[in-house]
């Protein structure tokens, strides 16, 4: 989904005296500064993980930012931001041959911690892990457009490919496959939408690969670091 983003003043009538329009001017000027979006660079991150057969599988999450924009509608329960970043996966060793699947998405969370280490990112209990979605109370949506109120969370992919099943429908996938010895996704300007938080509001990436060697099957999830959408 892509949106057109937009930041500025509009100017209006003309004003006789001289140092009402300078109030005026320095009143324009703070909401603006107010209402321009803020480009975030975040850190990204690697993780290297050696499975039962001596594979060795390493997922990096570089050119990771969000640009965050003023509330919707001027009001303090809605958020906008817009994600880009890498997922970039490599795989060695004798038995790394089966290639992979690439599912990137976040984790919002209003009024909750969603810091933290191991494959909950913080919300701890509530994700698992063993299948193609992530699954569980924190939910997984295909879309960043999403309703919360305090104390709750929820992930989504970035990720939806049009592909035709074993029997020629359509079908939507949340991943990228790859063969071979490594693969990679790219996303930019990926939107996240929230309505319904009046309190602080967090985001995290988080990059789970699936690997298939000649002898495993293993899942590795890398986190980004949280970051604020206000």
């Amino acid at each position: 989904m892509s949106m057109n983003r937009s930041s500025g003043l509009r100017g209006g009538g003309r004003i006789a005296c001289a140092g009402a329009a300078a109030a005026v001017a320095m009143g324009l000027f703070s909401t603006g500064a107010a209402d321009a979006d803020t480009f975030v660079p975040l850190p990204g991150g690697t993780i290297t993980k050696t499975l039962s057969d001596g594979t060795v599988v390493t997922v990096r999450l570089v050119g990771e930012s969000a640009t965050i924009s003023p509330s919707l509608g001027s009001t303090p329960v809605h958020r906008n931001a817009w994600v880009s970043a890498s997922a970039q996966v490599e795989l060695s060793g004798s038995n790394a041959k089966g290639g992979g699947k690439i599912y990137p998405g976040y984790v919002v969370g209003c009024q909750v911690n969603i810091d933290g280490g191991g494959v909950e990112g913080g919300v701890t209990g509530e994700l698992d892990w063993s299948g193609d979605q992530v699954e569980g109370n924190v939910g997984a949506e295909s879309g960043g457009e999403l309703s919360l109120g305090p104390g709750q969370a929820r992930s989504f992919y970035v990720l939806d490919i049009e592909e035709a099943d074993d029997f020629g429908n359509e079908s939507h996938e949340r991943r990228n496959k790859f063969k071979g010895a490594g693969g990679s996704v790219t996303w930019a300007d990926e939107t996240i939408g929230l309505t319904g938080c009046g309190g602080y509001a967090q985001a995290r990436s988080f990059v789970k690969v699936k690997v298939e060697t000649t002898n495993v099957m293993s899942v590795v999830t890398l986190w980004g670091r949280p970051f604020s959408i206000g």
